[in-house]
């Protein structure tokens, strides 16, 4: 496909002007991966009964898979300004159909932990829609339009707890992995047909990848974003970790209400995402970014005068982490723009290394979360942990600001 190339006036930057990647396509790229993460949350324990595993090594499912998540996304972003973000995608989806396959006949622990490994390949969906963004878009125009993807790509965790307790009262746990392989068959389906090339720089050789990562490791800015989006990520997987524990035995739910209680922090980010794509090309990414960080801090910080006052309901845990979703609506699409708009020409990488950065620190905050709440689910330790984590992505994004400011 042959697309035309214009220059930004207002920026100087280059811009693609047709054909447009089709929005809906990158909606559901995006959404692969979270849709992976959240839809066999609640089907953990039926899957530990079947399998006749310990449910510590089921849940190994969502740790390993975050982890992988992690490392791919420093392979994928390289890979993509070489060879051009299709090819990238397509692997990735045909990988991702190959690991849901294995989930779905898995005998025996392994198998299921051998598939959820290869199911992150979905990695390169979420990695390269927010580049195919930063390529079309100059800056400020990039964060609003992540946003109103993003606020489309929540649809997935916001409804996927849900479902996917529905389908494993109703079918069992392995068709929740069938509806994941029908979800990931539509996403390369809408790909092949829908997606054109966006990538303008591709064909440098490997070294230049290379020097494009290390370009970005020199910027200390780059890594004030990264760690500013890794901590207000970090509220999110925290609470991904732990409120489960918080929900079923302190609070006595069972998982298809931990679903639908789950969706009020998913309408939040979904809420937060609607807000920067109509607000930030007005508002500025840097007073965007802080909105997001002081609100996502005022979640667990609400939730904790709330238990400590007596008031023990799912409204008291569920509603303040709302805040901490719309907070993180606020904070991601406009600190990843802010960070790829660095380095344009290395969007695939800059992107990757920010996404390995962000999965990686919520996947250490997923894994503490747990300790933290304990064999009783104590809400208020958890929402210390999260409001600790809130208060750190305050401090880097205040830095961010002031190092920006300072440099323009």
């Amino acid at each position: 496909m042959s697309s035309d190339i214009a220059h930004a006036p207002e920026t100087g930057e280059q811009r693609l002007v047709s054909p447009p990647p089709a929005l809906l396509t990158l909606v559901l790229l995006a959404a692969v991966s979270p849709l992976a993460i959240n839809l066999f949350v609640p089907s953990m324990p039926s899957i530990a009964a079947d399998l006749e595993a310990p449910y510590a090594t089921v849940q190994l499912g969502l740790s390993l898979y975050l982890v992988m998540v992690a490392v791919l996304q420093l392979v994928i972003g390289p890979l993509s300004d070489l060879f051009g973000r299709r090819p990238v995608i397509y692997g990735g989806l045909v990988l991702f159909l190959v690991g849901t396959t294995m989930c779905v006949l898995a005998q025996s622990a392994g198998m299921f932990l051998a598939g959820r490994i290869v199911q992150a390949a979905s990695a390169s969906g979420m990695v390269l829609s927010r580049a195919i963004v930063r390529d079309v878009y100059p800056r400020e125009k990039a964060a609003s339009a992540m946003g109103y993807m993003v606020m489309g790509m929540a649809v997935a965790p916001m409804v996927g707890p849900a479902i996917g307790g529905l389908i494993d009262q109703l079918a069992g746990w392995r068709m929740s992995f069938v509806a994941l392989g029908i979800f990931g068959a539509i996403a390369l389906g809408a790909t092949v047909f829908t997606l054109p090339e966006t990538n303008r720089f591709r064909g440098a050789p490997i070294r230049e990848q290379v020097a494009s990562y290390r370009k970005l490791a020199g910027m200390p800015i780059f890594w004030i974003y990264a760690c500013s989006m890794g901590f207000a990520s970090a509220a999110f997987f925290g609470f991904l970790g732990g409120g489960p524990a918080v929900s079923n035995i302190y609070l006595g739910l069972s998982s298809l209400e931990y679903g639908l209680y789950f969706a009020f922090t998913a309408l939040g980010y979904s809420l937060g995402n609607f807000a920067t794509g109509r607000f930030s090309e007005r508002r500025g990414l840097d007073r965007m970014m802080l909105d997001g960080v002081f609100i996502s801090l005022a979640g667990p910080l609400a939730a904790i005068a709330l238990f400590a006052t007596g008031i023990e309901h799912a409204a008291a845990f569920f509603l303040p982490m709302m805040l901490v979703g719309f907070g993180n609506g606020l904070t991601l699409p406009t600190a990843s723009a802010a960070a790829i708009g660095l380095k344009p020409d290395s969007a695939g990488a800059a992107s990757g290394l920010l996404g390995a950065t962000q999965i990686g620190i919520g996947a250490c905050a997923s894994i503490v979360a747990g300790f933290v709440s304990g064999s009783e689910g104590l809400p208020i330790p958890l929402c210390m942990f999260l409001a600790a984590c809130s208060f750190v992505a305050v401090g880097f994004t205040l830095t961010a600001v002031r190092m920006g400011r300072s440099s323009s």
